[in-house]
């Protein structure tokens, strides 16, 4: 039995999506600076390093991530590797995808990861409106990706993530797929749960067991 840990780790170094908030981790007590124990402090947005989406991120009013059906998180998925030179997903890309609930992307975004130095990429592979739909029509349940959007940088009125969220589906965004072969896995993805401001998304602890 293998587990993948396909988190990317939350730090000042992690790339951030353009406008987003940047990411503080700092200490707030130390034992070496007198006190009983060490405690520390972080800060950073909701949408930081391996996170979902909940509906309300893109869909005012809608379920926020503390509502997310954990039946959602947790199961069978398959990784779908995409060839590098693909940046736009398109459905025949995607395959025989019946009886699927969960699917990961994995593409050339993920080398991006050990690139951290290079900040956020603008260039990463997305799915676009119509395998946002095939989707939908094949009755996914969740839907990952390897890099910080499972869209287009700056497409207008967001139409990948409205198809999606507004049936409820789950957004997977920020996976690290290096280690991981294509093929068929079992998904445990555990978003923070919080309640207040948009509850929009969460960081994901998220790992894959082969």
């Amino acid at each position: 039995m293998a587990i993948y840990d396909v988190t990317v780790a939350i730090s000042e170094h992690v790339p951030i999506y353009k406008g987003d908030p940047g990411v503080d981790v700092s200490p707030f007590k130390s034992i070496a600076g007198g006190d009983t124990a060490n405690v520390s402090q972080i800060a950073f947005g909701v949408h930081t390093g391996t996170h979902v989406d909940a509906p309300n991120h893109f869909i005012d009013g809608a379920k926020r991530v503390h509502e997310i059906d954990p039946n959602k998180l947790i199961g069978p998925c398959r990784v779908v590797e995409i060839d590098d030179s693909v940046v736009a997903i398109e459905p025949e890309h995607v395959g025989d995808i019946t009886g699927v609930e969960r699917v990961l992307f994995k593409t050339r975004n993920s080398q991006f990861w050990g690139e951290p130095e290079k900040g956020f990429r603008s260039d990463f592979s997305y799915l676009t409106p119509a395998t946002a739909r095939f989707l939908v029509e094949n009755e996914v349940m969740l839907v990952g990706i390897d890099y910080l959007s499972i869209e287009k940088s700056g497409s207008p009125g967001h139409p990948v993530h409205v198809t999606l969220l507004e049936k409820e589906i789950v957004i997977l965004e920020g996976l690290d797929l290096r280690e991981v072969s294509a093929g068929d896995y079992e998904l445990f993805c555990m978003p923070l749960k919080y309640i207040g401001a948009g509850g929009d998304g969460a960081p994901a602890r998220t790992f894959l067991r082969q």
